[in-house]
């Protein structure tokens, strides 16, 4: 069976999202962040060296990486669901934006967050200092990345109900965290009407809410 180690408040609830939308059978470990630092305790390094969220055992296997997780099942357990026909143009965007999720949306939104927590942690002397630094950042390329990137999900969701075309797929299942964290980060969804009916829409599966009735708390929902 399917075993899911899952972080609180991590990309792991997608993978609870994934097998509650496919109906398959999986347990899940639970892993609490540290309250100050927030990040994953020692014990998933037992799992998996980097020790972080998601990783996925499967009898002898160990995944890790959300994308490499859901594809993975996909191929092994969906039997056809949740990915399109290949060779048509929709299978084509399902690659894209499976990739896009971590590849090119999640690091922006990453420097998003570390910039505006920096001059929270700098030491006194120097915390006007780093904020200046932090805010010229911010302005000059992290704030101006992000909106390109909201622009673009906005105008996909133009083309089509979901991002892969007219079916919900498992490029939705990975977009919802980006567009999770950046409606909580960055304001997204402001001026953005698809974007906040997709959150709204995608919120309200009950897959979605029996994934995070096991799951447990989750910020960005």
């Amino acid at each position: 069976m399917l075993t899911v180690h899952h972080l609180n408040n991590s990309r792991s609830q997608r993978v609870l999202w994934l097998l509650e939308e496919l109906g398959l059978p999986y347990e899940i470990r639970r892993y609490e962040r540290d309250g100050k630092t927030m990040l994953a305790p020692p014990e998933l390094k037992a799992v998996h060296p980097l020790g972080k969220s998601p990783v996925i055992t499967d009898g002898a296997a160990t995944l890790a990486e959300t994308g490499a997780i859901v594809e993975t099942i996909c191929e092994a357990y969906a039997g056809g669901r949740l990915r399109p026909a290949a060779g048509t143009e929709e299978r084509l965007r399902w690659t894209y934006w499976m990739h896009y999720a971590e590849g090119s949306a999640m690091p922006p939104l990453l420097m998003k967050l570390v910039f505006t927590a920096l001059p929270q942690r700098a030491p006194g002397l120097i915390r006007g200092l780093v904020k200046a630094v932090s805010n010229s950042a911010l302005k000059g390329f992290v704030d101006p990345q992000l909106t390109s990137h909201f622009d673009h999900w906005e105008a996909e969701l133009g083309r089509s109900a979901w991002f892969a075309g007219e079916a919900f797929s498992a490029a939705d299942v990975m977009m919802s965290f980006p567009i999770e964290a950046a409606a909580d980060r960055a304001g997204a969804l402001e001026g953005r009407p698809r974007l906040a009916a997709f959150l709204q829409a995608i919120h309200a599966r009950p897959a979605y809410q029996a994934a995070l009735a096991k799951g447990g708390p989750y910020a960005y929902a």
